[in-house]
Formats: structure tokens, C-alpha cells, sequence
């Protein structure tokens, strides 16, 4: 007993590493979205963010942390497909790891009936989203933005994160946002113009299989470092389109998809912490 009581206290007593204190967390695969959101120990709920000029509200999913002090806003831009589980599961473990996390339904009365994305069938969809203009995203993610840091356990640190479609609104929203803290982009597209308005760092995650969005990283690598931008952009060899999301379609996206998260998330506390 005295052997048992001893090795339990050992155990208890070792301190976690330096990577265990960075990264607790894993974002989900599309198939335990739903699974990651039950078992999860966070508050999460759905709010309506006022848009200035509007008579729309944004339908947004918010989860707060677990900690004591006020946290950092990371805004969730979601993909091509509109607000899913997949996105709600990934904003409650961005909360996991500290920050108040919130992801917008940019189609948000847009749909069917005043609907959001849950009104669209099939790719209705993604026609809905490609129709949205960057200046009308910008607008919402401002009004986002805004409601966030005026909640009681926000600080004034903010940052975007987004996958595909919403990796490119990312990119732009840095360019239109000077008081953006920071901006992650996940296989998405840089902006068409606007970089040199930058004032946040960058880092971007991207599959070596998605030549599509892949060969835009290295001229705009050249264009950031010309501007005096930070622009940290990572290439996992193998790794497809969306590879976060379908960690289980090959090895390579689940190896890429462990790498991008960790990095993601020392990036985010680097500059918001």
C-alpha cells in the first residue's frame, strides 16, 4: 500500500511538459464533430449579433473558457458549406484552449423563410456563400468582432481563423481590420489586394496535395516579406484540401491535421496571450 500511495503521488506530482501546457487539445474530424460537442465540459450557446444597418441579426455559436482572468476573442470563419457541427465542435476546442470563441452563421437570414444555413438544401449552399460579398463579411465580422470584446470575460485581443472559403475571408479580413490581433488561414486563398494593410501576423496551413490554393503561398510569401509583413505559411507534404476536417480520408491529412492544430494554437497564445 505504502508502494501504491507512493507511485500515485509521483504521478500526480510530475509536471506537465511545456507542449502538454501549449496544446491541450485536438480539433475533431467531420465524423466526431457531434460526439466532441456532447461530451464536451464548456458552456456553449447559440446568440444573435446586431449588424449595424441591418435588420438581421447574426445566429452565432459562442463557448466560453474555463479560466479566471479575461480571455482572447478568435472568431471562426467556417467553410464553403456554411455554419456545421464540424465548426461548432472546432470553436469549443479553441475554448479548451483559453480563448472565447465564437463562429458566426455568415448566412444568417439568407436562407429560405429568413433562414440560416440550416434552411439551404444541398449545395444551395455553397451558391449562397459565393454570392457574399468580401465588403458585406467584412461588416459582419466587425459587428463579430465587436460583440465579442464587449463581453464581461473578453479582453481587447482579438484573432480570425477559417478553413477554405473562410481561410481566404481570413486573410482579408486582416487586410480590412488594423486592430486585428492576429489571423490563421487554413487552406485558403490571400486576398487580391490589400496586403500592404496587414498590421497583424499571419500563419497559414496547407495541404501539399491542394495545388489550387498551394501554389499561391510562395508569391505571396515574396509579396509579404518585400512589404515588412509576418507571414508564416506551413505545407504538409500529401496532405488534400480540407485536411483538417477529413483527417480519417488518408494518413497524410491525419498528420497534417495533428501538425497545423498544434502550431495553430501556440501561434494564437503566442500573440494573444
Amino acid at each position: 500500500m505504502k508502494a501504491l500511495a507512493l507511485l500515485m503521488f509521483l504521478c500526480v506530482a510530475v509536471p506537465m511538459t511545456q507542449a502538454d501546457e501549449e496544446v491541450k487539445t485536438m480539433a475533431p474530424d467531420n465524423a466526431d464533430a457531434m460526439k466532441s460537442l456532447q461530451t464536451s465540459t464548456r458552456h456553449g450557446e447559440w446568440v444573435d449579433v446586431p449588424v449595424e444597418g441591418s435588420e438581421t441579426k447574426l445566429h452565432c455559436w459562442i463557448v466560453h473558457p474555463e479560466r479566471s482572468d479575461k480571455a482572447p476573442v478568435v472568431i471562426v470563419i467556417h467553410e464553403i458549406f456554411g455554419m456545421t457541427d464540424w465548426v461548432r465542435a472546432v470553436t469549443d476546442q479553441l475554448a479548451a484552449e483559453g480563448f472565447v470563441a465564437i463562429a458566426p452563421d455568415l448566412l444568417s437570414g439568407k436562407g429560405p423563410n429568413g433562414g440560416g444555413t440550416e434552411s439551404f438544401k444541398g449545395d444551395d449552399v455553397r451558391s449562397a456563400i459565393q454570392k457574399l460579398s468580401l465588403d458585406e463579411v467584412n461588416k459582419d465580422l466587425d459587428a463579430v468582432r465587436n460583440y465579442a470584446m464587449g463581453l464581461p470575460n473578453a479582453n481587447d485581443r482579438t484573432a480570425t481563423i477559417g478553413f477554405c472559403w473562410g481561410g481566404g475571408k481570413s486573410f482579408a479580413y486582416a487586410a480590412h481590420q488594423p486592430k486585428l490581433t492576429a489571423a490563421v488561414v487554413y487552406y485558403g486563398t490571400p486576398p487580391e489586394s490589400g496586403l500592404d494593410q496587414i498590421t497583424a501576423p499571419i500563419m497559414g496551413c496547407y495541404g501539399g496535395d491542394d495545388a489550387r490554393v498551394t501554389k499561391t503561398v510562395e508569391p505571396t510569401k515574396r509579396l509579404m516579406s518585400e512589404l515588412k509583413k509576418s507571414y508564416a505559411a506551413m505545407i504538409f507534404d500529401g496532405a488534400g484540401h480540407g485536411f483538417l476536417r477529413q483527417q480519417t480520408a488518408k494518413a497524410e491529412n491525419a498528420k497534417a491535421a495533428k501538425g497545423a492544430w498544434e502550431e495553430t494554437i501556440k501561434f494564437l497564445k503566442k500573440n494573444l496571450d
